[in-house]
């Protein structure tokens, strides 16, 4: 028998009181929100972006952030929520697309920017690291509600996943890959690559506009090209385009999108700093 690493299966209940649920997948949510609150304000200092100016935003982009993630997923699974439209609310058990959460974050940062009058490549290069620091941290939600997981496994590394959880045709498995870890691992880099160039500049007290629009195109396609390939291997259900998975066709957009934003720029804006 494979001397698999980890045996634990974890509950998606943190606490009981009374009636009241706490979950895991909600306390690493607010978690990563925090987190990512804390990078943007220690980044704000060098952006001189006022902190009540992240606090402010901070407030939207989370509401904004949930709604949007949300709304996302329950377009992606619509025949499910028509047949049971009281699981639209229970996000505690999952169900938060990132791809809605970025979208939606980056029109409130538009609106915002404008409102405010402050650059929104700025705002937006504030809050890349952050994200994904909250993406990896939020990731282990999926962990204790035993989902976002991958194809079955014999590598030493993989999760045993309960009976109830696993798809129809899986269910003869018992052990399957930690997608929710590779992809946490991942958002880690990401976050590390990002406040690194930030510091890069920090040093030299060089803080361009080609800066900021560099870090959020470089989240972009960071984070796209990870969950291009982490699609491959995941058995969650969502609907197929052109022989790939919806958030494959998604990232290919993304990272199309983000090459032409930097060839363009680098084509039509010198470098202004903003400092």
């Amino acid at each position: 028998m494979i001397p698999f690493w980890h045996t634990f299966q974890p509950q998606a209940i943190l606490l009981s009181l009374g009636t009241i649920n706490i979950y895991w997948y909600g306390l690493f949510i607010v978690l990563g929100m925090l987190a990512a609150l804390f990078v943007s304000l220690k980044l704000a200092r060098y952006y001189n972006i006022p902190s009540d100016t992240v606090f402010d935003l901070a407030i939207w982009l989370i509401i904004g952030g949930l709604v949007g993630a949300r709304l996302y997923d329950v377009g992606l699974n619509l025949p499910y929520y028509l047949d049971s439209p009281g699981k639209i609310l229970a996000v505690w058990q999952g169900g938060l697309a990132i791809h809605g959460g970025i979208i939606a974050g980056l029109i409130i940062i538009w609106l915002y920017s404008r409102r405010k009058k402050i650059n929104f490549w700025k705002l937006s290069a504030l809050i890349a690291p952050g994200l994904a620091l909250a993406q990896a941290i939020g990731r282990w939600g999926n962990y204790f509600n035993q989902e976002i997981f991958g194809r079955p496994t014999s590598s030493i590394w993989g999760i045993p996943i309960a009976w109830a959880n696993r798809p129809l045709s899986y269910q003869n498995y018992d052990y399957f890959q930690p997608t929710f870890l590779y992809e946490s691992l991942g958002c880690l880099l990401i976050c590390g690559v990002l406040l690194a160039l930030n510091a890069h500049f920090i040093r030299r007290n060089r803080l361009y506009s080609g800066l900021y629009v560099w870090s959020v195109a470089l989240y972009m396609i960071l984070y796209s090209i990870l969950r291009f390939f982490l699609e491959f291997i995941r058995l969650d259900w969502t609907p197929y385009f052109l022989g790939l998975r919806w958030p494959q066709i998604i990232s290919l957009i993304i990272i199309f999108l983000s090459f032409g934003m930097l060839i363009g720029r680098r084509f039509t804006v010198k470098k202004t700093q903003l400092l």
